[in-house]
């Protein structure tokens, strides 16, 4: 390939000796005719030697000598372990002579007990110097040939204006006769970065990111194609990951997307160093060291490609001030008094906005320059304020600036609507906007405290799936882990297929709770739920699962757990989506029931139960339908007990009922108490839900409830019961065989109608019947109503069951997606 590439390596990627290897390898399988690679030191070694001239111009002799020792082993470690004994000595003899020098100068300095420019200048150079000389050696020692360039012998520089100022006809002819002292250079070409020298030829340096400027430099004196920034990251990212855990790496991006982005503070190279790359327009790729098998990020002339918007940045420590007043409006040269003022005290301003009405400006500052700004806006409308025409200047400390980025976002509506949207449902309070025409960036200024808050929401509302959701699991039993598992098993289809992104970040039973930033493993969250998991703080964990940086959250409680029922109402009024086979909130007292239900509706939380009656099947949904659809609801009955449905479809009298539950039992169709569901209880809670959906405000003790326990039995051991039970047996075979006689069979049935009488109990019915035609655990629903008067409507199928009842609640999980989808 004939092209010429520029490399730069930062200190991370040059932090030690197996650092340095794996830049060799990625230098020598790199397929370009020419790689000039520009290199920084160590990582650390340009602070320590700040350092060291600090120490040394408070006259602390001990301190610099210490930390210039700590530099000297380090780098002779290095040596030791990059490069063959040969060739050690000639590397050392050079770092000697360096420090040599840096100690007379460091000495100098302490006589003087103070440091110039010139001095800090020179001494922080050295570690370019020291890592190129190393690299060259350990490329040569592998038979890569190399040479390294001392950029002080080459790059001509001044600082104007507390920038650097390249002098290029200098530096050419400067480049042009190395390479005419060095015909047969190689191929690779080992430069220091970060360091230059003046006209004088005075050391001096590029200062921070002085590397990254080093390398546009290079390109163009060199003429290269491209430039590769090699650092410890997999490129730009969208957000800082560190606040943002669900950042994403761009692809590609625009130089002024770059730009803005860097400004901002985002983790880009810095726009004075792209400057050279840009005006010839150069790609830089922004790449990861450690993972050099990834593409990175290409910024370039663009337009790019993907998200409209690129990325979010932060400004910290910004003070907001405001002048506002009538003598403002219509009044030409408001705005050059203002910032003419604030320039003459060299203030920075870094955002500014302003209404139509002409009545107020508002402007950003850094923080510790607001007061020299309030006292020089004050001095230039001291008139205006003494005349009244200006009320007031007004300083707002602690805020940030949040700034949204991509050059996508121009004439693309609802861009503005989303980021604006996800800080008013993070409750997140914005105090000034500003947007160019170019529309590449929307800017707000936001209290400081808020600032995480706000990132992360934005983040999750521009670049998420509307249908993303952050979920906790409150109960891993037999149903929860079902659930778990079968969730498992579509999460990757539903997010390529559908963008239903579902994330599992908080797994609970009765005791312990695991929480996770990322989504859980749910192959393996059994076992780290036992090893790493902590006591269980349902706060905690509902908090958790509110994280402001992901759009939605929904707790999923597969508990029979009043205690966690009561708590709906507080997630709901969170905004928190609840999900739940768990019959005990619905068929609590009516006033937590409407409670749940206002709870519902005033912030559009949505609290879906679908399982709460029949497991899987639709039996709410299907009422629900009826209901708002206009239809009258004349009677609901039903057969609503999977277990109750087992016992009476295999009474026949072949069997003593007693045995009948003896088996039931160790199939594990029934509770490990049968009287929990010989008791009628739970289909008693069914009914009530049934009937609080046709509207009726009943409450559970209005069910006339019949149980199948005799009242002997009631109390004591299961033990005990079950030895007792078959004492009953006779009355149970009597009632068979009066129903028998009539040519029908006895079914555990609830029911209500339309003037709010409930019962739960045993009914005979004609073997004719629906009821009578049901198997083994079916649960049977019929809707009698004015348009099903003379053929009910019957919802039939399996009521109970783990994995029926699992897959409901994952239905319902689904439908909440869809929800979600719908809505935005």
């Amino acid at each position: 390939m004939n092209t010429r590439v520029v490399h730069k390596f930062g200190g991370t990627s040059l932090a030690d000796a197996s650092c340095v290897r794996r830049v060799a390898e990625i230098i020598a399988a790199r397929p370009e005719s020419r790689r000039i690679v520009v290199v920084s030191a160590m990582s650390g070694v340009t602070n320590m030697l700040v350092r060291a001239v600090e120490l040394a111009g408070a006259r602390d002799a001990g301190g610099y000598r210490r930390l210039l020792d700590d530099i000297e082993c380090k780098h002779r470690d290095a040596i030791a372990d990059l490069v063959p004994p040969n060739m050690v000595g000639e590397l050392g003899d050079a770092m000697t002579k360096d420090l040599s020098e840096i100690r007379d100068v460091l000495h100098a300095t302490t006589l003087l007990r103070r440091h110039s420019r010139e001095t800090l200048d020179l001494v922080s150079g050295y570690g370019e110097v020291w890592s190129a000389r190393m690299l060259a050696a350990h490329l040569a020692s592998l038979t890569s040939a190399a040479a390294w360039i001392d950029a002080r012998d080459v790059l001509t520089a001044c600082w104007k204006d507390e920038a650097p100022e390249i002098d290029w006809p200098s530096s050419r002819q400067r480049l042009e006769r190395w390479s005419a002292a060095h015909p047969d250079a190689p191929a690779t070409l080992i430069v220091t970065g970060f360091i230059a020298s003046t006209q004088d030829g005075v050391a001096t340096t590029l200062g921070r990111n002085g590397s990254d400027f080093s390398a546009s430099i290079f390109a163009a004196l060199f003429d290269a194609d491209e430039i590769h920034i090699w650092t410890d990251v997999d490129g730009v990212m969208s957000a800082d990951p560190r606040l943002v855990p669900e950042a994403l790496t761009l692809d590609e991006m625009s130089y002024d997307e770059a730009m803005e982005l860097a400004y901002f503070g985002a983790k880009v190279i810095h726009p004075s160093t792209m400057a050279p790359a840009v005006q010839r327009g150069l790609p830089i790729f922004i790449r990861n060291t450690f993972r050099p098998d990834l593409p990175g990020t290409r910024i370039h002339a663009g337009p790019s490609s993907g998200f409209a918007v690129k990325g979010l940045a932060t400004v910290d420590s910004i003070a907001l001030l405001n002048l506002e007043g009538t003598g403002m409006i219509g009044v030409p040269g408001t705005a050059q008094r203002l910032f003419g003022a604030l320039r003459d005290q060299g203030i920075s301003v870094v955002m500014i906005s302003q209404g139509s009405s002409e009545h107020s400006i508002c402007f950003a500052v850094p923080a510790a320059n607001a007061e020299q700004a309030r006292i020089a806006v004050e001095r230039a409308f001291f008139a205006e304020q003494h005349h009244g025409q200006i009320q007031s200047v007004e300083v707002t400390n602690g805020c940030g600036i949040l700034a949204v980025v991509g050059d996508g976002m121009a004439g693309r509506p609802g861009i503005a609507a989303k980021f604006f949207s996800s800080l008013g449902k993070a409750r997140v309070n914005i105090r000034a906007i500003a947007q160019g025409s170019s529309e590449r960036n929307i800017s707000v200024v936001i209290d400081a405290t808020d600032m995480q808050r706000a990132l992360r929401a934005a983040h999750s509302g521009l670049y998420l799936s509307s249908q993303t959701l952050s979920i906790g699991l409150i109960g891993a039993g037999s149903v929860g882990k079902e659930f778990l598992r079968q969730l498992d098993g579509q999460l990757a289809g539903l997010k390529q297929d559908f963008d239903v992104d579902l994330r599992v970040r908080a797994i609970a039973n009765s005791k312990r709770m695991l929480l996770a930033d990322r989504p859980i493993d749910l192959t393996e969250w059994s076992r780290v739920l036992e090893t790493n998991g902590e006591s269980l703080d349902l706060d905690r964990l509902s908090g958790h699962v509110h994280a402001d940086h992901l759009p939605h959250a929904a707790l999923v409680d597969c508990t029979a757990s009043d205690g966690v029922a009561r708590r709906y109402d507080s997630w709901l009024a969170s905004g928190i989506h609840v999900i739940t086979p768990n019959k005990r909130a619905n068929a609590s007292d009516i006033d937590y029931y409407r409670r749940l239900r206002r709870s519902n509706r005033a912030v559009g939380a949505h609290y879906l139960y679908e399982t709460t009656v029949g497991a899987a099947l639709p039996i709410i949904q299907t009422l629900r339908d009826l209901v708002q659809t206009g239809d009258e609801i004349s009677e609901i009955e039903g057969i609503l007990s999977g277990t109750l449905s087992f016992l009476f479809n295999s009474f026949d009298g072949s069997r003593p009922f007693s045995a009948l539950v003896e088996q039931a039992r160790s199939l594990g169709y029934t509770e490990p108490d049968p009287r929990d569901d010989l008791s009628g209880m739970d289909v008693a809670r069914k009914i009530t839900i049934l009937a609080r959906e046709m509207g009726l405000s009943i409450e559970l003790a209005d069910v006339d409830l019949h149980s199948l326990v005799p009242e002997a039995l009631q109390r004591g051991t299961v033990d005990e019961f079950l030895s007792a039970l078959p004492r009953h047996d006779d009355e149970m075979e009597a009632l068979r065989r009066d129903a028998a006689a009539k040519e029908s069979v006895l079914r555990f049935v609830g029911r209500v109608t339309r003037d709010g009488k409930a019962s739960v109990g045993l009914r005979s019915y004609a073997t004719t019947h629906p009821f009578a035609r049901v198997h083994l655990t079916d649960n049977i629903v019929l809707f009698r109503t004015s348009r099903y008067r003379e053929n009910p409507l019957v919802v039939q199928g399996p009521g109970a069951g783990r994995e029926v009842t699992a897959a409901g609640v994952f239905a319902d999980l689904l439908r909440l997606a869809s929800y979600l989808g719908a809505v935005l």
